[in-house]
Order: structure tokens, then sequence, then C-alpha cells
């Protein structure tokens, strides 16, 4: 199962461009707001008509401006699940799932559906019960299960978990994660959220102001995220424009410092990023003075902000994330970073 989209449009000033191809599990659409995520969603559905290019599901054309293919929503084998479940509120839980049944007359295949879906989705004993009556997580799920009865070929999610609190994102997230492990078929989540694509995607397209920049496996995007948009969105705070200045050398003019790297620095070098996570008061490497500035505690860690010492006036200060088990009593008068950890970033 695969899904292959390569498409550009244009609305007013702004244009997208995106091409990817999904190779099995769910691939995650990361972006800030107004990026085209969901833009591009609506063309894989069929809602939105792309200018031009080719969307294609297991090797059938929904979208060929070439061809002059253009398959409407409803041939297409496309499932979608927004922030807003959208259940038809004057009908119980089990109406809406057969709602997605409407193609199948016979009822012993229709009851059989409506059963598996609801153990599925885990939504025993709500059958009969009205959306009013659903917590937020409950008519995701209801929702969801309406969709797979249907069996789309492939699932697209746009932002789902982006309504609820946050206990129930992340149980949602894990329910979610392992119904679509079950449904067998590629999926597309779209998020700003760098914690749902950890958790649910096995590999995450970047998108910045309608540009497709990169597509990676989660893990490793995380890793080396490449470009300052990815770096930014993948969570990294402390990130300063930089030059080659050796083979493994960075130089960072507003923070005073050059940087020893793990991996050669090549030409065109934009950026660098360092966790907050990744500085150390132990490691001899990149060590730098420092000035604290201030901290913030949090459930289980400390942030700390503060500057290297040499640090331009008009640069932001820097953050350092420490577990509570391991902040120091003083603050350390020198904090470093070991070479594997400065993140180089090209565009």
């Amino acid at each position: 199962m695969s899904l292959y989209v390569d498409i550009e449009k244009r609305l007013g000033d702004f244009r997208l461009r995106a091409r990817f191809e999904t190779q099995g599990g769910t691939l995650g659409l990361l972006g800030a707001s107004g990026c085209g995520k969901s833009m591009t969603l609506k063309c894989i559905a069929g809602v939105e008509r792309p200018d031009r290019g080719a969307i294609v599901l297991d090797g059938e054309p929904l979208f060929d401006s070439e061809k002059k293919i253009d398959l409407p929503p409803r041939k297409r084998g496309v499932g979608c699940l927004f922030q807003d479940s959208a259940l038809f509120p004057n009908m119980t839980v089990g109406q809406n799932i057969l709602c997605g049944l409407h193609r199948e007359k016979d009822k012993a295949k229709r009851a059989a559906e409506l059963n598996g879906a609801i153990k599925l989705c885990r939504l025993e004993g709500l059958e009969g019960l009205r959306p009013h009556q659903l917590s937020g997580g409950q008519r995701q799920r209801a929702a969801l299960a309406r969709i797979l009865v249907s069996r789309p070929r492939v699932l697209l999610l746009d932002e789902p978990f982006s309504a609820l609190d946050a206990h129930l994102r992340d149980k949602l997230q894990l329910e979610v994660r392992e119904l679509l492990a079950g449904f067998g078929r590629d999926a597309v989540l779209v998020t700003h959220s760098r914690d749902e694509v950890y958790h649910m995607c096995r590999s995450i397209a970047v998108m910045d102001r309608g540009r497709l920049l990169a597509v990676r496996e989660t893990k490793a995007l995380f890793a080396d995220p490449g470009s300052v948009c990815a770096c930014e969105l993948t969570g990294c705070k402390n990130v300063a424009p930089a030059r080659k200045a050796g083979e493994y050398e960075a130089e960072v003019p507003l923070w005073g410092i050059t940087l020893r790297t793990g991996r050669p620095v090549e030409d065109g070098l934009k950026a660098v990023g360092i966790r907050a996570h990744y500085f150390n008061a132990r490691t001899q490497h990149n060590r730098f003075p420092v000035e604290p500035l201030g901290e913030m505690e949090e459930p289980f860690e400390w942030i700390v902000e503060f500057r290297w010492r040499g640090q331009a006036p008009d640069a932001p200060p820097l953050w350092w994330r420490t577990p509570k088990d391991r902040r120091p009593v003083r603050f350390p008068a020198e904090l470093g970073v070991a070479p594997a950890n400065v993140l180089l970033l090209y565009e």
C-alpha cells in the first residue's frame, strides 16, 4: 500500500508544493499553522483541486493534471478524521458508525461490521449513547470507527487531538496508534506538535510556507533535522546563525564561540542548534564560561536561562534543561556540549 503525492496549488500569494510517498505505517506532516499541511490533505481527499501534479493511491491515479483525471471524493477510498469528530448529534454511536456502511445492504454483514468496529475502537456499552453524552476521546474513537467500517484505502488525520486536554490527548494517541497498527493501511497525520509525530509516526515530512523541506524516518529527523525550520519544529530552543570555520568547526558569532562538531562541516552552513538537554557541566568538549539569568521549575526538570560570557548583547539567552535529581547545588561556571550533539543546519 502506498500513497504518492506530487502537487502544486496557488492561493493568492501562497504557493503549495508538496511531493512525498508513504512507505507503510503513518506519515506525519509537521509544520507551523498556515504552512499548507491541511491544504495538502484536502487535495488528497478531493475537497480541493491542485493546479497541477498527480496523486496516486496503490497505483491508481486519484488526480492527474496531464491525464485529466480528478476522481470525486466518494470514489477515492480516502477516510478523513478532523479536529471536530463531526458525529451526527441526533444519532446514537451505533447509528453514526452504521453511516459508514451505507453501501452495505446485507443486514447480517452490517451488524457484524458494526460489532467489529465497536470492539476495535473500545466502544462497548456506548452504542446507544448520543455524541453529547460522550467524552472527547470517546467521540473521536466513534468517528474513527465510522471511518474504518467503510474500509478506506488510506486514512487522513487532520490534527485530531488538538481540541483535547493534555491527559486525554496522550491517552488517545496511544489508543489511536494501536488502532492504526490494526488498520493495516497507510495513514497521513497533520500536526504542529513534535510529541504527536514522535508518538504516532514512522516517518515525517517537514513543511514550511508551502514547501516540503524533507521526508525522513522519525528518529533520524530528530537526531539530525538538517534545517532551521525542522530543528525548531522538533523542539530545539537554541538555534543561531553559524558559518564554517574548519573541517570540524562552526563559528557562531552571536554566541561568541566556535564549536567543534562531530561530523564534517559542509559548505553552505546556515546555523547550528543545541537541544536544551544536551548541555553538560562535566564534559570537557565545547566548554565555555556562562552567566546564569534565571530558572523555571517544571514537574520533573529545571529550565535554566543563561548566556555565554562572550555572547552578543542582543542575542537571546539559551536554555539548559536538567532533571531535578541532577541539578547542581551551584550553577556551574562553565557548560559544555559534546561535538556529536552540535546540530548542523543548512537551510
